[in-house]
């Protein structure tokens, strides 16, 4: 496996992946000397497409993918490839298309195990009421993401 890291609007982006595909994706505070100063030409295309959709000129990404989980993790984060860019479901919604509401807690769970930050879009998951609930990243992060996808920016009355 090879590893890069980044800078992001959020912060250091570590991406870990092989010719298999990118495994994991994720974001810490870590300071900027840890960015790295080549990229292994495996996870070019994931680099590439990352900057690109921090500066709006990506809304859907197609670099290959490689997570680790259970058969279950797989089905959910595979649902969460199915919400459009800029539009948010519930976790209610999102279990209902999986056809068990009952398993609520169990998508909840396998969302928050989500290793492809922002790739495999876990944060436009949102609670029933619209609030923005549980999220691996920090709520701050789910916010910004979410504001970065909606395709009308408000503007400032002052």
């Amino acid at each position: 496996m090879e590893t890069v890291y980044i800078n992001s609007p959020l912060g250091i982006t570590k991406i870990v992946g092989d010719k298999e595909g990118v495994a994991v994706i994720s974001v810490s505070d870590v300071g900027t000397s840890d960015v790295s100063t080549e990229i292994p030409e495996v996870l070019k295309d994931a680099v590439s497409q990352l900057q690109e959709y921090f500066d709006k000129k990506r809304t859907h990404f197609d670099f290959k993918l490689n997570p680790k989980g259970t058969e279950f993790q797989q089905k959910v984060w595979k649902s969460l490839l199915e919400i459009p860019y800029g539009k948010t479901i519930s976790y209610m919604d999102q279990t209902k298309k999986l056809g068990d509401i009952k398993a609520i807690r169990a998508v909840a769970s396998a969302n928050g195990k989500n290793p492809l930050w922002i790739v495999v879009p876990c944060h436009r998951v949102i609670g029933t009421n619209g609030s923005l609930t549980g999220y691996a990243g920090g709520l701050s992060r789910k916010k910004w993401l979410i504001e970065h996808e909606n395709p009308t920016t408000q503007q400032s009355l002052f």
